[in-house]
Order: C-alpha cells, then sequence, then structure tokens
C-alpha cells in the first residue's frame, strides 16, 4: 500500500507540473523515476524492492508492451510502404553497429569478457521513444522523422531478443529461462507477429457482422480487449509479446481507423500510467549502492553509450538517406534506453551468469542516465520545428485577455469585410 500511495502522490505531482513540463526541460518521467529513488531503501526506506522482486518485471513488461501497442497504431502502413528504407537502414545496419559499438567500449572500458561485453550490447540496442514524445508525437514534427523512430523502436524490441537470449546462453551457467535454441526463438518471434496480425483482423471481422456491435460509450474498450487478450496470448504460448503489440497496433489502426481514433485518449493515458509505474518501481532499484558499485570506466561507458555509440551508429546506416541533415541528427539524438533494456538487463541478472551483476550495474546506470538526458530533452529540439503549444495551455501573449464588450460599428457589411481583410 505504500508503493500504491507513493504513486498516487508522483502522478498528482506529475499532473500538476505537467503543463511546465511540456514547455521545459523538466520531466514527468524524471520526477516517478526520482521519487521511486527517494522511497528505496536508498533513501526514506518506504518502499523495499529488490532487482529479484517480481513487481520489477511485471511493471517494466506491461509498460513496454502497452507502449509499443499504442505506438503501433502511430504508424502508417500505406506510408510505411513507401518509406521503408530508412527504417530498414537503422534496423539492419545501425542497431547492429550499436551493439558492437557497446560492447567494444565495455571490454576495453569495464574490463568484462567478449561474450558479456556484446550481451550488454545486445540489452542497450533497444530504443523507446516513449522518453521523447514530444518528438514522436507531435504532429508538427516532419513525418518521415517521427515513422523512422517510431517504427525503429517498435520492431528492434522483438529483434533484440533473440541476440539477448542466445548470448546469455553463451555467457556461462543459465536459468532454464534462458537455455532456448535458435529455432525456439525463431518461433516465439514468429508466433508474436501471427498473433500481432491475425487477432486484430479477426475482431475486425466481428465488429463487421449484422448483430454484433458495440454501443459508443464502450467503443473505446474494444481495442482495449483486444490488447489484453493479446498480451495473456502471447504469455501463455511464449510469443514475443512486443512484436505482437506493435504490429496489432499498426494493424488494427489500417483495418479499423475508426476504433484507433475512439481508443487513442484512452490508450494514451494507460500506456502514460503503465510507464509512469514501470519508472517509479525502477527508480526504487536506483540506491547509492547501486550507483557506487560502478567503476569509473562503466561511467565513461555509459556517457560514450549516450553520446556517441547510438547516434555515431545511426548516422553511418543513413549514410545517402534522403533525410535532411537536421532530422539526421535528431534521429541520431533520440536513442533513449527505455523498458525493454529493463527487462532484458533483469534477465541478465536473473540468469546466473558469471560477473551477470557486473553487466546489470552497468545497464541500469546507463538506462537510468538515458531516461534523464532523453526525457530532459525532447521538449527544446521539438522547438526546433517550430513546435510552440507543447502542452496545449495558453501562455504568454497566448493567455487569453479578459473580454470587454464591444459596441458594433455603424458600418456596412461590405465595408466590415474589407476592414477583417485589411492588414
Amino acid at each position: 500500500m505504500v508503493l500504491v500511495a507513493v504513486f498516487g502522490a508522483s502522478l498528482l505531482i506529475a499532473v500538476l507540473l505537467s503543463g511546465l513540463a511540456a514547455r521545459t526541460v523538466l520531466s514527468t518521467s524524471l520526477l516517478f523515476l526520482l521519487g521511486g529513488a527517494l522511497v528505496s531503501d536508498g533513501f526514506l526506506g518506504l518502499v523495499h524492492i529488490t532487482a529479484d522482486s517480481e513487481i520489477v518485471a511485471v511493471t517494466a513488461d506491461l509498460a513496454l508492451f502497452a507502449v509499443l501497442f499504442t505506438d503501433g497504431m502511430h504508424v502508417s502502413l500505406p506510408k510505411l510502404r513507401r518509406n521503408w528504407k530508412n527504417p530498414a537502414r537503422a534496423l539492419g545496419l545501425g542497431m547492429p553497429l550499436a551493439m558492437a559499438g557497446m560492447a567494444l567500449i565495455t571490454h576495453y572500458l569495464v574490463g568484462l569478457d567478449w561474450t558479456t561485453s556484446f550481451l550488454v550490447g545486445a540489452v542497450l540496442a533497444p530504443t523507446d521513444p516513449v522518453f521523447a514524445s514530444a518528438i514522436v508525437g507531435r504532429k508538427e514534427v516532419p513525418a518521415k522523422l517521427r515513422q523512422l523512430l517510431n517504427v525503429e523502436s517498435g520492431i528492434n524490441d522483438g529483434l533484440a531478443l533473440p541476440v539477448v537470449l542466445i548470448l546469455i546462453a553463451a555467457a556461462g551457467p543459465t536459468s532454464g529461462q534462458a537455455q532456448v535454441s535458435v529455432g525456439t526463438i525463431g518461433l516465439e518471434l514468429g508466433l508474436g507477429l501471427v498473433f500481432g496480425i491475425v487477432l486484430p483482423l479477426a475482431i475486425a471481422g466481428l465488429v463487421r457482422l449484422r448483430l454484433l456491435g458495440a454501443e459508443p460509450k464502450l467503443q473505446p474498450l474494444l481495442p482495449l480487449a483486444t490488447g489484453i487478450i493479446l498480451y495473456g496470448l502471447c504469455h501463455l504460448t511464449d510469443a514475443n509479446p512486443y512484436l505482437a503489440a506493435f504490429s496489432a497496433g499498426a494493424v488494427l489502426a489500417s483495418v479499423s481507423p475508426a476504433a484507433k481514433t475512439v481508443f487513442e485518449p484512452l490508450g494514451e493515458a494507460l500506456s502514460e500510467l503503465a510507464k509512469f509505474a514501470a519508472l517509479l518501481v525502477f527508480g526504487a532499484l536506483l540506491t547509492p549502492a547501486l550507483f557506487g558499485d560502478l567503476s569509473g570506466g562503466g561511467y565513461v561507458a555509459v556517457v560514450l553509450a549516450i553520446v556517441l555509440i547510438r547516434p555515431a551508429s545511426f548516422l553511418v546506416s543513413l549514410l545517402g538517406a534522403r533525410i535532411e541533415r537536421r532530422e539526421k541528427l535528431v534521429a541520431a539524438w533520440f536513442g533513449p534506453k527505455g523498458f525493454a533494456s529493463v527487462v532484458y538487463g533483469l534477465l541478465v541478472l536473473q540468469a546466473g551468469i558469471p560477473r551477470g551483476e557486473e553487466a546489470y550495474t552497468l545497464i541500469a546506470v546507463c538506462i537510468a542516465f538515458s531516461i534523464i538526458a532523453h526525457s530532459s530533452t525532447d521538449v527544446p529540439i521539438a522547438r526546433l520545428f517550430h513546435v510552440d503549444d507543447l502542452a496545449g495551455i495558453p501562455t504568454g501573449l497566448d493567455a487569453p485577455q479578459p473580454s470587454v464588450p464591444s459596441v458594433p460599428a455603424p458600418s456596412s457589411a461590405p465595408d466590415q469585410e474589407k476592414h477583417h481583410a485589411s492588414p
């Protein structure tokens, strides 16, 4: 109950400050991260959460699924078919380069063996645009840039998981959860994709039946029911839930635009709540002891991962791409480490591999630094694209002025029209 009360208090503060946060470098994500750290054993000691607590994995898993499901709805399949090359470059070249670059600095700066170093690189390779919402979620930002970041982050979570599991198995003694064959991993990815396509298509077909149909006030619950069924189905069959969530959101928006429209406000609110809950729980893991366990070389590796490895690998992958330089630089910077890295980092910790705790410490600190850096710079960078009304709250000259009764001028209608047309 303490955690529930803390979450409620954090949510209230975040809502009250959200208008300010949407116009400045203040981040609501950071508020929950700091709130979780404040009430943890490292500070006030009100909440006792460890990395092996079930609530950590569950909240991160739910948040990632919810975010990917709603993100998938922002993908236009017709536009993606026309502009698939840039996301393909980012996934096919940029992501492997980021893995390799992170492995290099982890090996030489932290001293981990090559297998564990590549494992760290695979865990930190997936990106999460939820911490750059002022970029991905704003229609004023060029569609090509938003789609590039959205598709990349939606698919790279599923692509990174097989590599993570294979490297965990190769790193040493593992738990049964990681002892899977390449064929099994491929089956899980395939099932996730099939479920993500077939389930929304089947439900859309049911809606078209003459005897069935939802009344208006319940229509937003139809996509929600689809997501809940999909989440349960994936975990019952070990299908990849992240690939399923993203593909289901994209298919649902394509075959049923009306359902997407009515669900969007509810979906965005639910994904925000799931994100905030996961951030609060993850923040409780960020104790002074965790930061103290990371070596000086580890901190250098964290900084390089954020400011060098991701940007450089992404820019290399986009060489020759038809995209403006400004958009390339923005896309290269926004490679935040998010809930996928949290989930995969916990797999590393729980697998029992040699030096797994060192790897997890590096991963956790990198995620924390990434959340701070990216969620605090999305709004200032969004303003480069003239995104001014980020909060939807009028300020300055846009603030409502006191109304003054007006006396109509005794001029004719044509004269009034001419007057209004004048500069």
